[in-house]
């Protein structure tokens, strides 16, 4: 073959037919005809390549890294038909997004493989928050800040299971301040027949929706509780009111209501005050005497 000039495939079947012997140049022929999983691809591959996922509307991950130096971060995608992923969000280019495709078929669950961090100084954090609904009309962000006193995303921490695209975002902040740990116990009671899910959020925390009883890890920067909800009443006709307790008092903080005939995505549940430890949530058909509802 002329020298740079990689043989057609046509060729390459030429050298292996029946009782031939290929010569070392041959399979060097044959190896170079194809892409080794460590080449770089040249910019006009790159190009080619992304259009041709664009176009066929790949789910990928989105980011963006602020103030980063040495940090480390390794993530892992699996879906139902394919081998586990691994997805490097280390080298980021600051204030720009930056997109990394995989494949398989949804859902698609996200883990942490590796989060090694930077030297911080004694106030500084990284504020880590992630979107895994954009494709909804009310954006779901879980949030956390970690390291110096805080702990860091353990390997394996699952980060939640989407369809198509999650955004992420990771930054260097210093808060000016040193940042501690406050727990509020979660006891949910459900006593429909409607799957209603809840979420809790506070400053820089945000946690996933869950139909379970849960414990708050949020942070002393601001001690308010925010309350959403989650439930498809499409097929119910009667309305459900979540109410929110202290339950070292039993005394009711308020009450968040879900609407019959409709799905109720990302309801608002009202907020509790800071220095609350204990809560309780209790969601109950409304009365069938009362059809108006009251806002509390």
């Amino acid at each position: 073959m002329e020298k740079n000039k990689l043989a057609t495939r046509e060729q390459l079947k030429l050298y292996f037919e029946k009782n031939k012997y290929p010569t070392q140049s041959q399979f060097a022929e044959l190896i170079d005809a194809f892409k080794h999983r460590e080449d770089i691809p040249t910019n006009k591959e790159a190009v080619i390549l992304a259009n041709s996922l664009a176009s066929i509307d790949n789910a990928y991950l989105a980011y963006y890294g602020y103030n980063f130096g040495k940090e480390k971060i390794l993530l892992t995608i699996n879906s139902q038909d394919e081998v586990e992923q691994l997805i490097d969000v280390s080298r980021t280019n600051h204030y720009q997004e930056q997109k990394k495709y995989f494949f398989g078929t949804a859902p698609y669950s996200i883990k942490i493989k590796q989060f090694q961090l930077d030297e911080l100084a004694e106030t500084e954090y990284y504020y880590f928050n992630y979107q895994i609904n954009p494709n909804s009309n009310f954006n779901l962000t879980v949030e956390r800040i970690i390291g110096n006193n805080l702990p860091v995303l353990p390997e394996g921490f699952h980060l939640g299971t989407f369809t198509d695209k999650i955004f992420l975002t990771f930054s260097k902040i210093d808060f000016g301040q040193k940042i501690n740990i406050i727990n509020t116990n979660i006891k949910f009671i459900n006593n429909t027949n409607v799957n209603i899910m809840y979420r809790a959020q506070a400053s820089y925390w945000g946690s996933l929706f869950s139909n379970e009883d849960s414990v708050t890890n949020h942070y002393n920067l601001s001690d308010n509780l925010y309350f959403y909800y989650n439930a498809d009443l499409k097929e119910i006709n009667q309305h459900i009111e979540c109410k929110v307790y202290n339950a070292d008092n039993k005394q009711l903080i308020m009450t968040g209501y879900l609407y019959a005939g409709q799905n109720n995505e990302y309801a608002w549940g009202g907020d509790v005050a800071t220095g609350i430890r204990n809560i309780r949530i209790e969601c109950s058909y409304q009365d069938n005497q009362n059809n108006q509802i009251n806002f509390k």
